[in-house]
């Protein structure tokens, strides 16, 4: 196969693919001659941006997906009529941040971080394939441990799980926002 085939034939399985599409999957496709994913979608990347696409390939959850440019969502929001994103409860991005960033973790845990039961949250992230069940926990009642699954990733368009913020950052900035705020409301009684 000539080289621009190949990238003909990886651009129309990202179009087509209902997932992420990982090197794996590419060795499934083909029967000989396995193109080197990474290497082909680094070639598609460039020919896009230099072409000015209105979409391009994120890395998210472990593999490859075609997605709108940021500066198109609008229109495709009204395209759509909606927001296209599945939405979540103030409660279940407080029980998923949880689960994320100290996974795995069962649900005492959780309660007791969150100080209100999340057995209803935990369900719904269960239900919507967020969340799975990892385990079992070795403390008194063997309770199931919850961490994250590729959706999660998928979901906010992470490649991996070290690509959320630190906790560290995360604190530097309510700091420096909570800071602002009270520097504001002296400024406004002067």
């Amino acid at each position: 196969m000539i080289d621009h085939e190949i990238e003909y034939i990886i651009e129309a399985l990202l179009f087509a693919a209902p997932e992420p599409l990982t090197q794996n999957r590419i060795n499934l496709i083909f029967e000989a001659d396995r193109p080197d994913l990474a290497e082909v979608v680094e070639k598609l990347r460039d020919r896009y941006l230099s072409e000015g696409h209105g979409f391009q390939i994120n890395n998210v959850a472990g593999g490859y997906q075609i997605n709108t440019r940021p500066d198109y969502d609008v229109y495709v929001k009204r395209l759509l009529n909606k927001s296209g994103r599945l939405m979540l409860s103030p409660a279940a991005l407080e029980t998923i941040a949880i689960i994320a960033y100290k996974q795995p973790l069962n649900r005492y845990d959780i309660e007791a971080i969150r100080g209100v039961d999340c057995s209803g949250v935990l369900k719904t992230l269960l239900t919507r394939n967020l969340i799975k069940v990892k385990g079992r926990d070795e403390g008194s009642g063997r309770p199931l441990l919850y961490a994250t699954t590729d959706k999660f990733l998928e979901y906010f368009g992470l490649a991996r799980l070290s690509d959320m913020p630190q906790l560290k950052e995360i604190n530097e900035l309510t700091d420096t926002d909570e800071a602002q705020g009270e520097r504001e409301q002296v400024d406004a009684f002067e």
